[in-house]
């Protein structure tokens, strides 16, 4: 078992722009993070459409979506905005009635909730005894497969800053946010060592081991 994350970052190290909004979750400027990976063939597949190309990112989609046996998540990243959780209407996350993950995931909050089964094998439980808990809650659920942090950069960092990632890959595009919601900041003293290098159209694929 790995515990592992991969996002796309700007050249500038952020994950998301400014004024993010349930509206305008990746903030202003922030869906040009992914503008290579929409034109995907293995994305236009996860999302139950078709076409798309094929390039040296194909691989790389592929091989981070294998293997997962659960996700943690933060509240933001699953969204629903602040506070306590509302009925009227509510809130099933960003990707419909079949999210992408097909298997449990761990979302952090401060505030209760009732499991959510969703289709497609995607069940989302609400974690309120912090990071730890639901690490190990995911990593039980797991099996033998990977743990995948799956954003956003508060989660990523409490991981990190504890240890507990044990690899990851930064899609690095070639957008410029100059604010947002920053990736690599108050993660203690972080070594890596780099395993790859991979250079495609509109993005360049690093992925690295931490390094204990």
């Amino acid at each position: 078992m790995v515990v592992r994350f991969q996002v796309a970052v700007s050249l500038d190290g952020f994950l998301a722009g400014p004024d993010q909004s349930t509206q305008n979750p990746l903030g202003v400027g922030g869906e040009g993070l992914h503008a290579w990976l929409v034109e995907l063939d293995v994305w236009r597949r996860l999302q139950g459409e078709s076409g798309g190309v094929t390039n040296a990112s194909s691989p790389v989609v592929e091989e981070a979506q294998s293997n997962v046996g659960a996700y943690v998540m933060g509240r933001n990243m699953f969204g629903g905005g602040p506070g306590p959780w509302t009925d009227d209407p509510p809130w099933t996350g960003w990707w419909g009635d079949d999210p992408p993950y097909h298997a449990p995931v761990f979302v952090l909050t401060h505030h209760p909730r009732e499991p959510l089964p969703m289709q497609g094998g995607t069940t989302f439980h609400f974690v309120t005894e912090g990071a730890g808990v639901a690490l190990a809650r995911a990593k039980e659920a797991a099996g033998d497969q990977d743990v995948m942090i799956g954003g956003g950069a508060k989660a990523i960092q409490q991981y990190l800053a504890a240890g507990q990632v044990d690899s990851f890959e930064l899609h690095i595009t070639p957008v410029t946010l100059r604010a947002g919601e920053r990736l690599l900041e108050d993660v203690g003293d972080l070594r890596l060592e780099q395993i790859r290098a991979i250079g495609a159209p509109g993005v360049t694929h690093v992925k690295y081991r931490v390094v204990r």
